[in-house]
């Protein structure tokens, strides 16, 4: 399991904010972020790769998020953002509709549309853990997919107990757990999830459940090879035993391609690493092989026709540099 750990103490007072702000939000989607507290910020982080979702915990003092729409156009990793409040309370505004969650609520909310956040506490810090899933591996049922606003689900009974109890218990364990192992907690998490939200719908499943299921395993199963260089549609379709023209047909309902799907979630994840403070000594073209590109000027090419600059000057617009 790939675990990023961020103890504030453990940093001089001056840098302790900057640091926990970078890690915690610029790396996936980032966001301007204000406190009163920022001379001297307590602040601790854990991060969890769980290969097609991460998983996080983090405690800081309170804080305002902005996820506006300047930082949208620039970036967007189309990810869900779903937070177990664990101390103190969450709050969130997003599409006119705020939402207050305390320790038994969990908040759903959309990276792709603009939000303010609030971390409010009575005792002087916030905690909470969260769940970072990409948008296309977790298809909303019903007219929940065209909802822009946050959304506020229980926690206390049914799917939300078992999936706060499930995610708490994840970032709590310190038990050390092999790539195979962290891709399986991945699935179990997104599988409570996405049972969560359709029990919200009041329902069992739409018609289509069988197509949803199979978009999530090919989904899934992409997200954990994104590194093989060799990922290729026949490859997909024989691990989960259906034809390659079934696989095409299943990507051309999502107005996408295989190749092109790959493509961008290889571009999202070297974004992100590009933007990790943690990772300011990789080499970009260490950070292009390992998310599949095989040379670094395909990879340079294709990043810069995704956002419009290079790998070089994105890393550098970040302050993240060598």
């Amino acid at each position: 399991m790939i675990e990023t750990l961020f103890r504030g103490d453990e940093l001089p007072v001056a840098e302790r904010f900057e640091s926990w702000r970078d890690l915690a939000f610029a790396s996936h989607s980032p966001h301007v972020i204000r406190t009163e507290h920022a001379a001297d910020f307590r602040g601790t982080l854990r991060v969890l790769d769980l290969g097609v979702i991460q998983v996080s915990v983090f405690s800081c003092p309170p804080l305002e998020s902005f996820r506006t729409p300047a930082l949208i156009r620039q970036s967007d990793p189309e990810i869900y953002h779903l937070s177990v409040p664990l101390a103190g309370r969450v709050g969130v505004a997003q599409g006119g509709q705020a939402v207050v969650a305390g320790r038994g609520d969990l908040v759903l909310v959309s990276s792709s549309y603009p939000y303010r956040g609030q971390l409010d506490a009575t005792d002087g810090t916030v905690s909470a853990a969260e769940m970072l899933i990409p948008r296309a591996v977790l298809p909303l049922p019903g007219g929940l997919a065209e909802r822009r606003f946050a959304m506020r689900l229980p926690g206390r009974t049914g799917m939300g107990a078992l999936l706060a109890q499930f995610v708490t218990g994840l970032v709590t364990d310190t038990t050390p757990y092999g790539p195979s192992d962290s891709a399986r907690l991945g699935a179990i998490a997104l599988d409570l999830a996405t049972a969560l939200l359709a029990q919200q719908r009041g329902t069992q499943g739409p018609p289509e459940t069988f197509h949803h299921a199979l978009a999530m395993r090919v989904r899934g199963y992409i997200h954990q090879h994104l590194a093989d260089p060799e990922l290729s549609p026949e490859q997909i379709a024989a691990a989960q035993h259906i034809s390659v023209r079934s696989l095409h047909r299943l990507f051309r309902h999502q107005k996408t391609t295989v190749s092109a799907y790959i493509r961008h979630q290889r571009l999202e994840r070297a974004r992100r690493e590009l933007a990790d403070p943690a990772l300011c000594m990789r080499p970009i073209h260490a950070i292009a092989a390992r998310w599949g590109f095989r040379r670094a000027a395909d990879f340079t090419r294709a990043f810069r026709a995704a956002y419009g600059m290079p790998p070089k000057d994105f890393r550098h617009l970040t302050g993240v540099q060598r």
